[in-house]
């Protein structure tokens, strides 16, 4: 599942995928009909990516609705 349904612009999105907004970095954890659930990325996760295991997560999962939507960005890749 992929989250064009909630915009055409994030049709690339989709669950364990990478999105930016400014300089912080999240993970999809989950995509629903009027939201994303991501998890936040920070330099520990990089460095002990058991973190990101789940569901359920060690780190809160954050919700980002349609106000949100214009600001999500891909993660550039390296």
């Amino acid at each position: 599942m992929n989250a064009s349904h909630l915009n055409p612009k994030l049709a690339w999105l989709s669950i364990n995928s990478h999105f930016q907004i400014s300089d912080r970095e999240f993970r999809v954890t989950d995509i629903g009909t009027r939201t994303i659930i991501a998890v936040r990325i920070t330099e520990k996760e990089k460095a002990d990516p058991s973190w990101l295991n789940g569901p359920p997560y060690a780190i809160a999962e954050l919700v980002f609705d349609e106000d949100d939507f214009e600001a999500i960005e891909p993660v550039p890749v390296d």
